[in-house]
């Protein structure tokens, strides 16, 4: 009889958390940078440039770039475009949304962090995607402790997704990082509690909530890369980095002071 191959979660030692501290910072850090420039007017293209050369600049490598063939630093999703939107000659318009996703290999080890920004003002119900999105994130890295099971943070963040009248992507999920970018375990945004990986000290994931304004369900573009919304309807991504600790939960791509999720 076969035995089932259980994936594989590999577990940080402090050391290593340390290097994904480093990582996790520059990564929030690269993402500050580009968040200040969104703007109507600005092309996508240009964001991505800004990325790579504060990365590069600090000494880390764009985690993205030629990763499976992905041809830019970061991810730049607008309105309806879930996650994967590639960089380009499009320019931002008043009242679009960008999600920008981005990751940082230094000393190595990633960092993988990601917001959806408002170019200007948006609608109320745009604005409301946006921060329900951005608290389901928080009800998630909330629950992360050691004990607690991937189901608690995959239930928390699809209750406070759907009580506002939302729905989360089920096609894309987080998932585990370290020395590689993508990692065990996969972390969904919906699930039951008591369920999933036992979370023990030493685990680090990238949790991502992907939440559309109307339907879950999503298509690929052409490109291979680019997801968006069936229904034509926006989407928010918000992510953070973060390892369980033997107390509860460290936020790596935080910053000192400041928060561009919260």
């Amino acid at each position: 009889m076969r035995s089932k191959t259980v994936p594989m979660i590999i577990l940080k030692s402090e050391q290593e958390i340390a290097a994904m501290r480093r990582a996790g910072r520059l990564a929030a850090e690269a993402l500050r940078e580009v968040v200040v420039r969104i703007r109507p007017g600005v092309a996508t293209r240009e964001l991505d440039e800004v990325a790579e050369a504060y990365i590069r600049r600090h000494g880390g490598v764009p985690s993205f770039k030629g990763y499976r063939g992905f041809p830019a630093s970061i991810c730049a999703s607008i309105d309806d475009e879930v996650v994967h939107g590639i960089p380009g000659r499009r320019k931002l318009r008043p009242g679009q949304i960008v999600s920008v996703d981005l990751g940082v290999l230094i000393g190595g080890f990633h960092g993988d962090v990601a917001v959806t920004v408002p170019a200007g003002e948006v609608d109320p119900q745009t604005a409301r995607l946006l921060q329900v999105t951005r608290e389901a994130l928080g009800r998630g890295v909330a629950q992360v402790r050691p004990g607690a099971r991937l189901g608690d943070v995959a239930r928390a963040i699809q209750e406070h997704a759907e009580a506002a009248g939302f729905s989360v992507v089920r096609d894309f999920a987080g998932h585990g990082i370290g020395r590689n970018l993508h990692e065990e375990p996969q972390v969904p945004n919906f699930g039951q509690r008591g369920t999933g990986n036992l979370l023990k000290p030493g685990v680090a994931l990238a949790i991502e909530p992907m939440v559309n304004r109307g339907g879950p369900e999503v298509t690929m573009d052409p490109d291979g890369w680019t997801v968006r919304t069936r229904d034509g309807s926006p989407s928010a991504h918000f992510e953070h980095t973060v390892v369980v600790t033997r107390d509860g939960v460290e936020i790596l791509t935080g910053l000192d002071g400041e928060s561009l999720l919260d």
